[in-house]
């Protein structure tokens, strides 16, 4: 019998890589990959658990299913991810409707727990993390004009807030050959764009080669024919060195986009979580980069209300987004998670308080962005098509990025495929978006 397997993906673009490697397994294994829940015969539902806001998504989307199969519409639940890998036997035993269970380290056992589900087989099993999928095959889940490109996975930062060491594991990484074998195959299929991502981008060749090898590796991924854009996630701002910033302004196929998570500005704060910087160093960096790196965008993320956290504090942060002028940014709220030093700190910040602090720190950005966009307005961006609507395109210039950021509302008189690259001008702006027509 041909069954169905039905994947939702959440959390994060490397953990939606893992999910691609098993949807690609199971479909060479035999199975039909199905659009919908209800076309399912399993459904695997690979979860984030890195704070509480991901965590209730997880489990309000594990009961969601559940209800599919209480219906008699699909007949089995297979949860894999960072929730399942965290909580473990907590999920099977809280969760009746789950059939599996299976750590990181399982990922590579997907088509086999798929199969012991169907016959009403419970399981679960957690192999060392160090068996978590680095690369193989993968079904892309994204458009196919552009896809993730992991290049390492799990950390050894040891932020005092982040679970992710303990669910993911210490760094490892691939081998260059490796990825840009990945990176011509992805080409080859017809992938332009290329998202690179880890837990610590920056880190990258340190641990097989004793050296940071990211500019290394870009001088490599530019060479792929069919590459258009390669783009950068998650740099560590102490390891944004010199030899990365020449190459990104040096490369043209490299985007003038860097996210780099910064998580706060103040010392004491960022000495709390066990990250270094302060104010001046972080802003002597990111001045550097946006002078040495032609029409930089900058996308960052802060997180409010860290314990401890005090009012002339977070106005230190909002002086510095007012002063360094984020293209991107996004906000969260600290969450407590267990099995971290910061779940124990003392001082710990009322959540409404959390809140406000975010939202005000949000409501500075949208009036930077306002001003940027404006200020957009009568420039050519060369610009990917992403979409066709029944009023014309959405696209992207080398400032936004897929998914997290806003895009281009464009008109146009010719016909095009999404993956298309056409020179866009801006005519006016909406919200985050900017609206222009092709020239």
């Amino acid at each position: 019998m041909n069954f169905k397997v039905g994947m939702i993906s959440l959390g994060c673009p490397k953990n939606q890589v893992d999910g691609e490697i098993m949807l690609e397994k199971l479909n060479k294994s035999g199975f039909t990959v199905a659009e919908s829940i209800e076309d399912s015969d399993v459904m695997i539902i690979n979860t984030c658990g890195f704070i509480e806001d991901a965590k209730r998504e997880a489990i309000e989307t594990i009961l969601e299913v559940a209800e599919y199969k209480n219906a008699g519409l699909i007949s089995a639940i297979v949860v894999t991810g960072c929730l399942a890998e965290r909580y473990q036997e907590e999920i099977l035993r809280e969760i009746p409707e789950v059939d599996s269970v299976i750590g990181i380290g399982a990922d590579k056992d997907i088509v086999k727990v798929c199969q012991k589900a169907l016959v009403g087989v419970r399981s679960s099993f957690y192999p060392d993390k160090k068996y978590l999928l680095l690369d193989g095959e993968r079904m892309l889940s994204t458009p196919s004009h552009w896809a993730y490109l992991k290049i390492s996975d799990g950390c050894d930062n040891k932020c005092s807030y982040c679970a992710i060491p303990g669910i993911r594991g210490g760094y490892i990484e691939r081998p260059m050959e490796n990825i840009i074998s990945e990176a011509k195959s992805l080409a080859g299929k017809g992938v332009k764009e290329l998202i690179l991502v880890a837990q610590d981008t920056t880190k990258y060749g340190l641990k097989l080669y004793g050296e940071y090898r990211l500019p290394a590796l870009l001088k490599e991924l530019v060479k792929i024919d069919g590459i258009e854009w390669i783009r950068l996630y998650y740099c560590y701002p102490d390891r944004v060195t010199d030899d990365l910033i020449d190459v990104i302004a040096k490369e043209e196929k490299i985007c003038s986009y860097i996210d780099i998570p910064l998580q706060h500005c103040n010392r004491d704060i960022l000495k709390s979580m066990n990250r270094s910087g302060s104010y001046e160093t972080l802003k002597e960096l990111l001045l550097k980069m946006k002078r040495r790196i032609h029409g930089l965008s900058l996308r960052t993320t802060f997180m409010t209300g860290f314990p401890g956290e005090t009012e002339a504090q977070f106005e230190e942060l909002c002086r510095f987004v007012k002063e360094i002028k984020f293209d991107k940014m996004g906000c969260f709220t600290f969450s407590p998670e267990e099995d971290t030093p910061a779940f124990e700190y003392e001082n710990q910040i009322d959540e409404e308080v959390k809140k406000r602090r975010a939202e005000v720190l949000m409501d500075i950005q949208y009036s930077i962005t306002q001003s940027a966009n404006k200020s957009r307005i009568g420039n050519i961006y060369r610009t990917v098509i992403d979409e066709k609507t029944e009023l014309g395109y959405i696209g992207r210039s080398y400032l936004d990025s897929p998914e997290i950021d806003s895009g281009i509302i464009i008109s146009s008189e010719r016909e095009h495929n999404t993956g298309e690259f056409i020179n866009v001008k801006i005519t006016d702006y909406d919200g985050y978006d900017l609206i222009g027509v092709e020239i």
